[in-house]
């Protein structure tokens, strides 16, 4: 989450850019579209075009299969076109566009001429996820069909593993000098990846108001840099909490390289088994992974670790209002992921007594977070598919540019919420320490 420099500036240039036919390299499928081209400018391949164009709201985008059919927004200029191998992957695509363009994209079923952002954002607008009330009939169908997760100690486990045990080498190759794998914040719009990282774990910090000597709790901790921060910067010591065993191994590596291991425990554990009294509570990234049915099981682990006195701090990804995540990133990249929306949160809080201090929403931060992740990533894409094959470049290409498109819109929001339990008056009398120190 390496610093932008010149090189990488100009990766992400590329990768924004519209480009004219044929497709590029970047976004050309690994074998060939290859469905059968026998039925060229057939009325049924242009009647399922249209019928998709229209499930999606009539985006200023051209559809068109690869044997000839293609529908677009008439004389205005298309965003980009989007071209399906051929009727058996439309068809497919149009039994669950939100589901299956995810994966025809991935297997090289469908090409993509222009800037992926800039398409995913106009079709976000144009089908209402950008924050509207519309929503197909087929969308909420297909959603109701699909299975929730329950995020129980076992599944919790399958889906940190699925996501984060990938790799660190892969993460390594994109998310900056940090590792840190949420959102950054920009004090500027200038500010580099690893600058932003490093103001985002300061503006939590801040947050908090921690004084050295002090006992903070993270409930997941990531690769463990935000911990180290705390220790190294403000001089306290922390227990952090995580249940993915290839990031529990490399922050434990790094707290004895960087000679903080006797400040930082790093704990390879579920957040359900926190014990302890601190005088801070934080988790950034982790609620995400939680699940609302489990929202005021950890609003009562916050609860008893405060024990009536000191500050909380949960960063998470959200909505504006209650819905599940994209079908396809659910499904392929974040099983059993949910963003809550504010009012979700609130179980957390309620139950307890715990006072809400402080709300802010970064969503346009996470959207230059993802822009700058997009843009290393694709610099080493070459490396990415080395490690992987090209399905999964093209899957984590789509997850990234999806994400953007997501903040962008307002689909996703970011919210840092800062509370405390009800009986305590050591609060902040003004926001003036989140500017000064």
């Amino acid at each position: 989450m390496n610093a932008c420099d010149e090189s990488v500036a100009a990766a992400t240039e590329r990768t924004r850019a519209a480009r004219p036919s044929p497709p590029p390299a970047a976004e050309a499928p690994q074998q060939p579209l290859t469905e059968s081209s026998s039925l060229e400018g057939s009325s049924l391949d242009y009647w399922l075009l249209s019928r998709l164009r229209s499930l999606m709201g009539n985006p200023p985008v051209e559809f068109a299969v690869r044997s000839g059919a293609r529908v677009g927004p008439g004389v205005a200029t298309p965003v980009a076109r989007v071209t399906f191998a051929g009727r058996a992957t439309l068809a497919s695509i149009l039994a669950d566009p939100w589901l299956r363009f995810g994966d025809a994209y991935s297997d090289g079923r469908v090409a993509i001429e222009g800037d992926l952002v800039s398409l995913l954002e106009t079709i976000y607008h144009a089908s209402g996820m950008g924050g509207g009330t519309r929503a197909s009939l087929l969308r909420r169908a297909a959603g109701a069909l699909r299975r929730q997760h329950l995020n129980s100690l076992a599944a919790s486990r399958d889906n940190i593993h699925h996501h984060y045990d990938i790799g660190n080498d892969f993460y390594a190759l994109w998310l900056g000098s940090t590792m840190a794998y949420t959102c950054a914040y920009y004090p500027t719009p200038a500010a580099t990846l690893d600058e932003a990282q490093f103001a985002k774990m300061d503006h939590v910090c801040r947050k908090l108001r921690l004084n050295a000597g002090e006992s903070v709790v993270e409930a997941g901790c990531g690769w463990g840099t935000l911990a180290l921060h705390m220790a190294r910067h403000y001089g306290v010591r922390v227990r952090a909490f995580n249940i993915s065993h290839q990031q529990i191994v490399y922050a434990r590596e790094r707290a004895a390289r960087e000679g903080l291991a006797a400040r930082v425990e790093y704990v390879e554990d579920d957040y359900r088994n926190i014990a302890g009294s601190y005088d801070a509570f934080v988790s950034v990234g982790m609620l995400e992974h939680v699940g609302p049915a489990n929202y005021t099981a950890l609003g009562h682990i916050a609860y008893r670790c405060l024990g009536g006195r000191g500050r909380g701090l949960i960063h998470s990804i959200g909505r504006n209002h209650p819905a599940t995540l994209q079908p396809w990133i659910e499904k392929r990249i974040f099983p059993g992921a949910y963003p809550p929306s504010l009012g979700e949160m609130m179980r957390i809080f309620e139950p307890w007594n715990l006072s809400i201090l402080d709300v802010e929403n970064l969503r346009l931060h996470y959207a230059q977070t993802l822009r700058q992740w997009l843009g290393l990533y694709e610099a080493a894409s070459g490396r990415v598919r080395e490690m992987f094959d090209e399905k999964f470049v093209r899957m984590w290409r789509l997850y990234l540019a999806g994400s953007v498109a997501a903040f962008t819109t307002g689909t996703l929001q970011l919210f840092q919420v800062l509370f405390a339990p009800g009986e305590n008056n050591d609060i902040a009398w003004t926001r003036a320490h989140l500017y000064t120190r």
